[in-house]
């Protein structure tokens, strides 16, 4: 009985948890004489900013990507990394995962959302495709986003360096799913 009492109090605490820090935040800010609904509007007009700043290198990853998909430039992709990852025992269900993630956020999330849902979180693959989601970045994005909005327009090394950092991702999260939960 007091479990279900204890679980019903952090139920409520929970909901409101968020909206009291919220509060105490701006009062604070308030009583500092912080002129918080100025300092907002500031901000709001910042990140409008900021938003128009980086659209162009937006639009322009989302014609790239588009072109390569088109193209076929990724099956080709998938068809050359298809034998290496086979060696290693990953399943054939990833494959398409370990390709898209640096490109997509959204489409790797939707790709591990479906292999997550037809093979069950608690599968091979299931457990691999998460393993995966969480140990690498939308690389391309990424670069795009924070290199774009502080007007770098050469990565240099940058991009080389994240890619290298995408693939010991993906190698951990090999690792991590034969050592952990490889059925």
């Amino acid at each position: 009985m007091s479990e279900r009492i204890l679980l019903s109090i952090v139920e409520a605490a929970s909901q409101f948890t968020i909206p009291v820090m919220l509060m105490v935040i701006l009062l604070y800010a308030h009583a500092r004489g912080v002129k918080v609904y100025e300092v907002f509007v500031a901000g709001a007009a910042r990140g409008i900013q900021t938003t128009l700043h980086i659209l162009p290198y937006l639009i322009a990853m989302w014609v790239a990507l588009g072109l390569l998909r088109a193209s076929g430039v990724l099956d080709l992709a998938f068809a050359l990394c298809e034998p290496v990852l086979r060696l290693l025992g990953v399943p054939v269900q990833i494959h398409p995962l370990m390709i898209i993630r640096p490109l997509s956020g959204s489409g790797a999330l939707g790709l591990t959302s479906e292999l997550v849902h037809t093979y069950g979180p608690d599968s091979d693959v299931g457990y691999l495709a998460c393993l995966i989601q969480g140990s690498t970045e939308t690389t391309f994005y990424v670069i795009t986003v924070y290199l774009g909005a502080v007007g770098v327009k050469k990565p240099r090394h940058g991009l080389a360096a994240a890619l290298v950092g995408d693939l010991t991702g993906f190698i951990a999260a090999v690792i991590a799913w034969r050592i952990l939960y490889r059925t």
